[in-house]
């Protein structure tokens, strides 16, 4: 069989990974299908794949994660092979066996290797096998509590209570003392069956500095496996990762060869073919010695930098070999030019606990000097029923610091208008010393965080954002001398002025003049010479005989604004009307800090609350957040349980108690 064989290939995926699938597609000639939730019927790899098939509701289980929904849009369409990209069903064995008895090729490896590498216990024993060091501690099916706290001082503490099924974090627990052990156990076990429907742990000896690495590996049909390098992915949050890079900047040429041998016995050991990655943890302390943490039996989110630093499509790779195509390529010919480095853009805001975000995209700018996988365009909505990374940003120069320098450079021109993004934190942590310096472990990220402060818009973005409005009222036509916002009366100067938020802060800022002169000021300060232009989302500002260029764009009162100190809203305030006099000063209002979905209503309408008495709690992607009234009083609710809701959207209000009305 050949890629010929495939005139059509259905991608089982949808965001970012489905549109860079769709792009190897289109260059190899190849029909391309998507598949959409009732969420994703506007969305970006909709528009750009050939055929596109609706497969359920926004819930996952309805629709991605439908075994029967996937194959019916595999029939409709004739698809010859299906894509799975990442998450979803990528590492579903029982997807790639329906796969199979329904004649379709599964881009993807065995199912026995799926099933193998699946489960962390099977998976430890079958490279051990194959004389792939693996990290010291109990792992064999069936252990019970006694079983793991009796094995632990063996193993030696700090020791890793680790799930045996599922992934990113849930479930593992670090335990310093024997006396600790019991109760994580416990926790662990509550957790993993929760999340994955299987609470089987076992233990590992905690590495003390650990780095996290990974190597891919491609395997063909005809036996040859081939490793493509290692990543580093040691930069990471709560176990997920956040920045990638290769190759790793702690091992040496020899440590390079062996990890990638290793990588290659790994796959050896399941028989595999296609595209996979072995995971290593290797202490910082001791960069010579590493141990086979998991196998990942799927294309990475951090492909990419494996693809710039070795020239090789690897989406292509998985489609010929799932075509029985050999590798074109031995391990001889591969070679790595240069460095890669790649960020995750997630709808998430750093500055208030990486709550998850989202909203319309009512523009997006991307770097021309880096690559950027991305998932979104205007008028994509971001919501709360999927993973929220919307692009990854990779930048590849000759060494490690140029890269750095260009990713930092690609994500200052990186911009997504209407929705709150990690871009700023991202530029945070590379302008970190030890990031610099390649001093990398997995705990870095986070004892970073406590220190990162967002960037707040300044006067030059307050006068920016007013510029902008001012010069929307300006007519097209010369007309009416008082309808154009100069400023000029017969009496006193009367300056166009707009009452902007901008986080914590709120000013007036008065404008007169015209576009080719004016002067502005924020409240009674000092006057500035000003002169703007709009030329569509551009808006070009002269301040004081500084010229910068913002992109633009307003949503009512909102206006995301993006320009060289990052992208900022700012919100046009309306001037308070005068109070009625039944009207109690304490009320308060409660609005949801992210879209999601309401779980939970703690108080009837109309029924009385102490301050802190939890009203409304609102769930998005697996995270809670239990809204209080900040005073005493009666509940007014807005919602109820099963609404779904955006981000700022008033949930309660609290009539605040008083002497008249307690």
């Amino acid at each position: 069989m050949s890629p010929n064989a495939f005139d059509t290939v259905l991608v089982a995926n949808r965001g970012e990974i489905a549109v860079r699938v769709m792009r190897t597609l289109r260059a190899m000639g190849i029909r391309s299908v998507a598949v959409y939730s009732d969420a994703d019927a506007g969305a970006r790899h909709v528009a750009e794949a050939d055929v596109a098939v609706r497969i359920g509701p926004a819930a996952a289980r309805q629709s991605y994660l439908s075994i029967e929904a996937i194959l019916a849009a595999v029939a409709r369409t004739g698809a010859q092979a299906v894509h799975p990209g990442y998450g979803f069903l990528s590492e579903n064995a029982a997807f790639a066996e329906a796969l199979a008895s329904a004649g379709v090729a599964f881009v993807g490896p065995p199912v026995r290797a799926i099933r193998t590498m699946g489960d962390k216990i099977t998976a430890k024993a079958a490279v051990s096998a194959f004389g792939v060091p693996v990290v010291p501690g109990i792992s064999r099916p069936g252990l019970s509590d006694d079983d793991l706290i009796g094995g632990a001082p063996e193993v030696g503490f700090p020791v890793l209570v680790k799930p045996s099924a599922g992934g990113g974090g849930k479930g593992m627990r670090v335990v310093e003392r024997a006396a600790d052990l019991p109760a994580a156990l416990v926790s662990a076990r509550r957790e993993a069956a929760a999340a994955f429907g299987d609470d089987t742990l076992f233990l590992e000896r905690f590495v003390l500095n650990p780095r996290h690495i990974e190597v891919q590996v491609v395997a063909d049909g005809h036996g040859a496996v081939v490793h493509f390098g290692e990543r580093e992915c040691s930069l990471q949050r709560r176990h997920q990762k956040v920045i990638e890079e290769a190759p790793s900047p702690l091992l040496d040429a020899a440590t390079r060869a062996r990890i990638g041998a290793a990588a290659c016995d790994t796959a050896r050991s399941v028989d595999y073919t296609g595209a996979g990655t072995v995971e290593f943890i290797v202490s910082a302390d001791r960069p010579d010695e590493f141990f086979f943490m998991e196998m990942n039996t799927r294309l990475q989110v951090e492909h990419p930098v494996t693809e710039l630093v070795t020239g090789v499509d690897l989406v292509e790779l998985q489609v010929r070999i799932a075509a029985g195509e050999p590798l074109p390529m031995r391990q001889d010919d591969v070679t790595l030019t240069g460095h890669a480095i790649e960020a995750r853009v997630y709808a998430e805001d750093p500055a208030h606990g990486f709550l998850p975000t989202g909203g319309t995209v009512l523009d997006v700018r991307e770097s021309v000097s880096a690559r950027t996988d991305s998932g979104i365009r205007a008028g994509t909505v971001v919501g709360s029923d999927y993973d929220p990374m919307l692009a990854k940003v990779i930048a590849h120069a000759a060494d490690r610091p140029a890269a750095l320098r260009a990713l930092d450079r690609a994500l200052a021109d990186t911009a997504v208008l209407g929705v709150t993004t990690n871009v700023d934190f991202l530029r945070f942590l590379l302008a970190d010393d030890d990031v610099a310096a390649g001093r990398l472990d997995t705990g870095l990220l986070d004892r970073r965080t406590p220190d990162y402060v967002a960037a707040e818009a300044g006067d030059d973005e307050l006068i920016a954002a007013a510029a902008w409005h001012w010069l929307a009222r300006w007519p097209a036509e010369p007309g009416d001398p008082w309808a154009v916002p100069s400023g000029w009366r017969t009496g006193a100067h009367a300056p166009t002025t707009a009452r902007l938020r901008a986080g914590e802060r709120t000013d007036h800022v008065h404008v007169s003049g015209t576009p080719a002169g004016a002067s502005v000021r924020i409240e009674d300060g000092e006057r500035r010479a000003l002169t703007a232009a709009r030329d569509g989302a551009n808006l070009t500002v002269v301040l004081d005989g500084v010229r910068t260029v913002y992109v633009v764009a307003s949503d009512g009162d909102a206006t995301w604004l993006a320009g060289p100190r990052g992208t900022c809203l700012i919100t046009e305030v309306r001037e308070a009307p005068v109070r009625p006099e039944d009207q109690h000063a304490g009320d308060a209002e409660l609005v949801s800090p992210m879209p999601g979905s309401v779980v939970a209503v703690g108080a009837d309408d109309g029924a009385a609350v102490a301050a802190g008495d939890v009203v409304v709690t609102v769930e998005a992607m697996k995270m809670e957040h239990a809204l209080a009234a900040p005073v005493a009083g009666v509940v007014e609710l807005l919602v109820a349980v099963g609404d779904q809701v955006k981000v700022g959207q008033p949930l309660a209000r609290i009539i605040a108690a008083t002497e008249e009305n307690p």
